[in-house]
């Protein structure tokens, strides 16, 4: 009974535990009949004017300890089967994260796998240390109570048996109305995660188009969906709890009645009712703590599905070759691809480039011409559904991440920049970085002198996402870090799209100290600012046009020259 095969084989270290907590709980309830049975012969003794033995006290109070023992061993064995839980999981997802790269949100939203990896994991964690070792203690519990009260009163024994089954029965029927309402309680709660995270990553737009009331009406609207769908998952519990009481007290009560009426006609004696009535709560309460435990691990459950659904999700992850030595002095050949996000409209239509290494090459064109998608397919974030990319002779599916990462580098617009210190974030890209090689990097960024003026140096703070510079400082700590990095391809893709002017000039003057040395990838819809490449590509409508040096472009007067025609009317209007 909702037992997840492939979620226990994830953490196959937990069984073990499962198996001891589920041991020491039987050696509990042992001890508990032990004590209760001792305690109906001190009542026959008592009824008969007996001596009581005093070592029967001696008995009881072994019996206590070894259930002390037993309680604080349960304890800690359910931790022990809970522990690794959340760490394994937490490891997969994070795994299966960065083998997603940038195309994870195609599969779940960033809110959901917050909330899975958090609230989820956390809800499993009950499932493992609380709801499977009961579930299985359950089953031996009864069982051993049966054996022993059918000693006594076969007739109670039967009665108890019987009735024992109507909790899971009663479990197994309100699971098939759990499921529903968890799935969409976890679909509401995903919802108003997704709503919360955009509002808030959004709230100066919203401020400024004074929109933030609309949106605030809306996510009211969503929380109080939520608070309802909560509320019917407690109601849910609550009359669940009420219908496993009402089968424990009344499967308790009439077992109870059959041993005083066996009681009354002299076939048990006042120390074996006794016995009997104070066992009876043995028989249900392991079952009704099952049922307590069963809504919290339902809700693990209904959360695993999510957190499947990521593990799951296809990925572009190969085998990781050893290709270091085939790929030095890296050249990427570009062979006829075509590519297609929603395999409909074509992105990509037949595009044939080469990289030289230690060349400077640049793509250029206008918004939604396919040039940062060029950028995607040459990282392997996506697959091309015709055509080659080949780095050196090998082709691209050929090589895993980690070959493609070790020799290429991007900086984009959206280069991240994370909440720590400045050092914080160029060590990201080499953590025994020296001294002299983090001031060369800082120099060929231009980033040197910035970092003289300030109080702490590489030790400011730079806040969530960079946010205490400015996205000229954030851009150059992003080129400071590639840089670092050492590798031997540098993508800039739109690099300097969202900085001013003077930022701008300092990039490119680091982009061209670096064509030097790297073989540079330059995407820009700026034309100025490739005018120094060795070659350049024209794109248009996903399709290659034009090809050649700034010169050489401009005395064919067709796209390209248009292009900075264009460009340059549109700085003299700005001018005015």
């Amino acid at each position: 009974m909702m037992i997840d095969k492939r979620l226990i084989n994830l953490c196959k270290d937990s069984k073990k535990y499962i198996n001891f907590t589920v041991l020491v709980n039987w050696i509990s309830i042992i001890c508990n009949i032990g004590i209760i049975t001792i305690i109906g012969n001190i009542i026959n003794d008592l009824a008969n004017l007996n001596v009581i033995d005093t070592r029967k006290f001696i008995i009881i109070a072994l019996f206590l300890i070894i259930r002390f023992i037993s309680s604080l061993s349960s304890g800690y064995f359910s931790y022990k089967a809970s522990s690794n839980v959340k760490v394994t999981l937490r490891d997969m997802i994070y795994r299966k994260l960065l083998k997603l790269g940038l195309n994870y949100n195609e599969v779940m939203s960033t809110s959901s796998i917050v909330q899975a990896s958090i609230e989820g994991v956390e809800q499993l964690e009950i499932y493992f240390g609380k709801y499977l070792p009961q579930l299985f203690y359950s089953l031996i519990a009864p069982l051993t109570l049966f054996i022993v009260i059918s000693f006594i009163s076969i007739k109670s024994a039967v009665v108890f048996i019987i009735s024992v089954p109507l909790i899971p029965i009663s479990i197994i029927a309100i699971m098939k109305i759990a499921k529903k309402i968890l799935k969409k309680y976890w679909g509401i709660y995903s919802n108003l995660g997704d709503t919360f995270l955009e509002n808030l990553q959004g709230l100066t737009t919203l401020k400024v188009f004074n929109v933030d009331d609309i949106k605030h009406k809306k996510m009211n609207d969503e929380a109080e969906n939520f608070r309802k769908i909560t509320m019917k998952v407690l109601r849910m519990q609550l009359n669940s709890i009420t219908i496993m009481d009402l089968i424990a007290f009344l499967g308790a009560s009439i077992g109870s009645i059959v041993a005083i009426n066996e009681f009354l006609n002299g076939r048990l004696t006042i120390g074996e009712v006794v016995v009997i009535i104070l066992l009876s709560s043995e028989f249900f309460i392991p079952l009704r703590l099952l049922g307590s435990f069963f809504h919290v691990a339902m809700n693990g459950i209904a959360a695993s599905e999510k957190i499947f659904k990521l593990l799951d999700a296809k990925e572009l992850e190969k085998e990781n070759f050893n290709m270091k030595n085939e790929l030095c002095d890296l050249n990427i050949n570009i062979k006829n691809i075509s590519f297609s996000y929603d395999k409909e409209r074509k992105v990509i239509d037949n595009v044939s480039m080469k990289f030289a290494k230690g060349t400077f090459t640049a793509i250029v064109g206008k918004s939604g011409s396919g040039k940062s998608t060029i950028a995607s397919l040459i990282l392997n974030t996506y697959k091309v559904d015709n055509g080659k990319i080949l780095f050196n002779s090998i082709d691209i599916d050929d090589l895993s991440f980690d070959n493609i990462y070790e020799k290429i580098t991007l900086i984009s617009t959206n280069s991240y920049i994370f909440n720590g210190t400045i050092l914080d974030n160029l060590l990201m890209a080499k953590d025994d970085a020296t001294k002299e090689e983090i001031n060369r990097a800082l120099e060929l960024s231009n980033l040197k002198e910035f970092i003289n003026t300030l109080k702490d140096g590489l030790h400011t703070k730079t806040g969530e996402n960079g946010n205490l510079l400015s996205g000229g400082q954030k851009q150059r700590l992003a080129l400071a870090r590639a840089i670092l990095s050492n590798r031997e391809v540098m993508i800039f893709d739109e690099a300097t799209s969202n900085i001013d002017v003077e930022s701008e000039e300092l990039t490119l003057d680091s982009i061209n100290k670096l064509s030097k040395e790297k073989t540079i990838i330059m995407i820009s819809h700026r034309l100025q600012n490739v005018k120094n490449a060795d070659k350049i590509y024209v794109m248009k409508n996903g399709k290659v046009v034009e090809e050649g040096d700034h010169h050489t472009l401009l005395s064919l007067k067709n796209e390209y020259y248009k292009m900075i025609e264009n460009q340059k009317k549109l700085e003299r209007k700005e001018a005015i």
